[in-house]
């Protein structure tokens, strides 16, 4: 690592306050940084790429161009906050491309993990390529890179899918939380006044949903992990474990089992849970559920999923598992 992007001596920001003096020193920075020039960032919702953005749209207005790429393995709604937020509170300059299709169909008959996670980094690489050619006067690309991107890392933020630009589109990179911790990124994002549901985001692959409709993706697996992700993640906020369970997500893998549904048998999916709790992501732990709120949250799969006739537990820690299924 380099001298520049060490970390300098600053106070941890746990507080509105000293969130409040970052956002502060911040926003000048970062107009004299970009002065008249034109930003672009890829917005994908997430609390970083959230929290740059929101500074950006206060720091230089519409002088920010963002471009939300929906590659059809978001969690259920997502797309639709980043526009409610962005382009209609905020009113930023946001271009929604929808590449559902374009992705889904490079990923027909795909079953090896990594091979699908390099799909769908040179994919939206293409996509962002396209849309950023369609700008004129660009000359900073704005990131949401913090201090563990760049300690693990180094400075881009590959999951982010930008790493990769050819030369012409290169610009000069504006980080400005690459310094923070994602806890303090979270303060941040409050002291923004940017929604809960945002700022407390679970952390997502970069493949999305890709990872955890394991094998090849099809389109109605995809559907019951999205739709089995909304319900778990509504159970989990209204028994408040969204605040204290580190990571909770569905899982629908490649096999199917026999059921009755309408008295009648067939072959249907099973939804594994997974909630597990982290200090570092190196090792983890199950969350002990409450055997009511597993039995609700069951009745509600079986019931709202069509395509679904099992839900299942994973009470498998890390090691020897890993927390993610691919």
């Amino acid at each position: 690592m380099t001298d520049s992007n060490k970390r300098p001596e600053m106070e941890r920001i746990t507080t509105p306050e000293l969130a409040e003096a970052f956002i502060a020193a911040q926003l000048d920075a970062l107009r004299a940084q970009i002065g008249s020039g034109r930003v672009l960032m890829a917005l994908s919702g997430g609390v970083d790429s959230s929290v740059v953005a929101a500074l950006l749209i206060k720091a230089v207005g519409k002088q920010l161009e963002c471009v939300h790429v929906n590659h059809g393995l978001m969690r259920k709604g997502e797309s639709e906050q980043v526009i409610e937020v962005f382009r209609n509170q905020l009113g930023a300059n946001l271009t929604y491309v929808d590449a559902v299709d374009r992705f889904l169909d490079k990923l027909a008959g795909v079953a090896d993990p990594e091979q699908k996670r390099k799909i769908i980094g040179a994919e939206f690489i293409r996509v962002f390529e396209e849309e950023a050619r369609k700008l004129e006067g660009i000359g900073f690309l704005a990131q949401g890179t913090i201090y563990p991107d760049i300690v693990e890392s180094g400075p881009v933020k590959s999951h982010h899918n930008v790493g990769g630009l050819p030369e012409d589109l290169r610009f000069e990179l504006v980080e400005p939380l690459k310094f923070l911790y994602k806890d303090e990124v979270r303060v941040v994002g409050k002291a923004l006044g940017l929604p809960d549901s945002m700022v407390y985001r679970q952390p997502f692959p970069g493949p999305g949903l890709g990872v955890r409709c394991t094998g090849a993706i099809t389109r109605d697996r995809l559907e019951a992990v999205r739709e089995s992700d909304a319900i778990l993640r509504e159970e989990f906020a209204l028994a408040g474990l969204d605040k204290t369970v580190w990571q909770y997500f569905t899982v629908v893998p490649e096999v199917t089992s026999t059921g009755v549904r309408d008295g009648r048998r067939v072959d249907a999916w099973p939804v594994v849970i997974r909630a597990v709790n982290t200090r570092d992501a190196m090792t983890a732990e199950i969350e002990e559920l409450p055997w009511p709120l597993l039995q609700k949250i069951t009745a509600r799969i079986l019931s709202e999923v069509p395509t679904v006739n099992r839900v299942l537990y994973d009470m498998s820690p890390k090691p020897p598992a890993t927390i993610e299924f691919e």
